[in-house]
């Protein structure tokens, strides 16, 4: 209770919308009929697609190629993760000499230390969720290559246990590719709660820049109009 006294009240808001924007984007995207028409449900779809039409293929080298820049994305994200881990807990170490430095910028910062300390501590916390999500994914994706690896060949295309594997591979590549998507949501969700650092309402007006950002990537960009397939032939 002694910690709710570092906050004023519209901090607390603040706080509550950036928590609250982040939870119902996610769950809007994973659990409901809206998150269905997304630009995520649609690669979804393409990663069965692509199951299906490796079955039945003889040569597979391109489809492990795909998979090693796969798994390589996600290494890259998840060793960008660790520093901004590093980062944060030299920001969380360095209070003092921080609020030292940016006092002389005409930005509004904390007056309390601690009220810095736990701002720091959350930013940490939310690049820690990031490198855990990256790092899941990577190794999801390292079960996916080992799934190609087993695939059984062309020839048993149409056999129950063919079908099967199929099946087992596309809901693995689904969940390594779920993981993946966190990630990078909560790296841009990181992006916001850095407007906390000025002030709540900034924290409140990034918050609402960045859920736009991500709904129109997903539900207005050009990249979900290239994957329609209602478009009348040019």
């Amino acid at each position: 209770m002694a910690m709710l006294g570092w906050f004023d009240p519209l901090d607390l808001v603040a706080i509550s919308v950036f928590v609250l924007a982040w939870a119902s984007y996610a769950v809007t995207m994973e659990w409901t009929r809206l998150g269905r028409g997304g630009l995520n449900s649609r690669m979804d779809e393409e990663r069965a697609v692509w199951m299906r039409r490796m079955l039945r293929r003889e040569s597979r080298i391109v489809d492990t190629q795909i998979m090693a820049a796969l798994q390589n994305g996600a290494a890259f994200f998840a060793s960008t993760s660790l520093l901004a881990i590093g980062g944060a807990l030299t920001v969380v170490r360095s209070t003092d000499q921080v609020a030292s430095i940016l006092s002389t910028l005409p930005v509004s910062m904390p007056s309390a230390r601690e009220l810095w300390e736990v701002k720091s501590v959350g930013l940490t916390v939310i690049f820690v969720y990031t490198f855990y999500k990256f790092a899941w994914s990577y190794r999801l994706f390292n079960y996916v290559a080992i799934m190609l690896g087993a695939t059984p060949p062309a020839s048993e295309q149409g056999s129950e246990e063919a079908e099967r594997h199929v099946r087992r591979t596309t809901r693995l590549f689904r969940s390594a590719a779920m993981h993946f998507n966190r990630g990078q949501r909560a790296l841009f969700f990181a992006l916001a709660y850095l407007g906390w650092f000025i002030g709540p309402w900034v924290l409140i007006a990034s918050t609402a820049a960045v859920v736009f950002v991500v709904w129109h990537r997903q539900f207005a960009s050009d990249s979900l109009r290239a994957l329609r397939d209602d478009d009348p032939p040019s």
